[in-house]
């Protein structure tokens, strides 16, 4: 039965929609917080150190410690331009499973690896590509796909299971670094696989894009999609659109309005692809162009993801075993779980502030409180020894 959402039907599958596509984002969450724990593992060190310290122990030196974490970067960054023409041409569900295909080979790569640092490195750019990929075809499939009343917190269910996938992969080192093997390492990495494979032949069993295949000329399952995510597909609401209902005149009412809800919004969707068909095939320097504010709202998305990097916060999921093996703290990878239920914690609370203030407010008021405690952060470090 449909749940109602500011007077719309919303069906069950949209709410399984959003879990199980976000599964690409807990794929990218899981490959980045895995790598900090793995860098301070006995087994992985032996393997795979080129330098050993004053106790003849084993040690990454920066540069190669840099090459192995930033090859995931690498391999994102080619994956992100690949990944929404690969959603055109294949579809944003096929597109989804081939790169979960690549995300699988990158994590073989690593874990058939005995010695040799560079099989971990290029595993490590190959899995990028597979989550770089399902960055991009993931939200797309999502905004395409669920109903515009929930859209925003659905959506954001990708970040949310980034941050779950960090936790995991926290907890997960945390289980296998007592072992003595090199299943130390191998677990943590070779896990993904179980993962992935839930999305790549999962996400066969929702529906496609609706966006998608009025693009390519397919209406009626395109209406079915729509109807799919509307609640409209069972057969009570099948009997109610033919007065054979238990509900009586009002189930009859309720289900001629979802009807033409799905009519509305597949007309909808039918002129937006027929005038970006009239305008032409966009380029990459389309995005670039100052007319209508292009420019404009390419330079804002740009500035707002490279500011979330450059606020320094995966130095921590990359580094932080290291980081507080360093300061001396005991169990450091209890320390990253802690600080990735935080991450989890919080992410839970932005879902709740973006339905409830919108976009800006809380974008705005996130990164004042970033600003704060990042100078708290860099004063404490710096401070002197009175």
């Amino acid at each position: 039965m449909p749940l109602t959402v500011r007077g719309a039907p919303i069906g069950p599958v949209s709410i399984a929609i959003a879990g199980l596509a976000s599964m690409g984002g807990f794929l990218f969450g899981e490959d980045t917080g895995q790598i900090s724990g793995l860098l301070i593992m006995s087994d992985f060190k032996n393997r795979f150190a080129t330098e050993v310290d004053v106790n003849n122990m084993p040690i990454f030196n920066s540069w190669l410690e840099g090459l192995i974490v930033s090859s995931l970067s690498i391999g994102t960054l080619l994956g992100v331009l690949i990944g929404a023409p690969l959603a055109d041409k294949f579809g944003r569900r096929r597109a989804m499973s081939i790169e979960c295909m690549i995300f699988c080979a990158g994590v073989v790569i690593q874990v058939t690896s005995f010695e040799a640092w560079w099989q971990i490195a290029i595993g490590r750019g190959v899995t990028g590509v597979g989550v770089g990929a399902l960055s991009a075809a993931v939200p797309l499939y999502q905004s395409e796909t669920v109903p515009k009343e929930i859209r925003g917190a659905l959506v954001a269910t990708y970040q949310l299971f980034i941050t779950i996938g960090i936790l995991v992969a926290y907890l997960i080192n945390l289980g296998t670094n007592e072992l003595s093997t090199s299943a130390q390492w191998r677990i943590p990495i070779a896990i993904g696989i179980v993962f992935a494979a839930i999305l790549g032949f999962g996400i066969q069993l929702c529906p496609e894009s609706p966006r998608w295949l009025v693009s390519r000329g397919r209406l009626d399952e395109a209406r079915k999609s729509i109807a799919t995510v509307r609640g409209a597909r069972g057969r009570k609401h099948h009997d109610a659109l033919s007065g054979r209902g238990t509900g009586g005149d009002e189930a009859a009412l309720r289900a001629e309005q979802t009807e033409a809800l799905i009519g509305e919004e597949q007309q909808g969707i039918i002129a937006a692809i027929r005038k970006e068909q009239e305008m032409g095939p966009a380029s990459w320097a389309a995005c670039f162009s100052p007319k209508n504010k292009v420019l404009y709202r390419t330079l804002l998305g740009i500035t707002l993801q490279a500011g979330q990097q450059l606020t320094g916060a995966n130095y921590f999921f990359y580094y932080g075993a290291t980081i507080f093996s360093a300061v001396s703290i005991s169990g450091p990878f209890t320390a990253q779980i802690i600080l990735g239920a935080v991450n989890v914690a919080c992410t839970f609370l932005g879902l709740y502030l973006l339905e409830r203030f919108g976009r800006r407010l809380p974008l705005i008021f996130g990164a004042i409180w970033m600003a704060i405690f990042l100078i708290i952060y860099a004063a404490i470090g710096t401070s002197g020894d009175p």
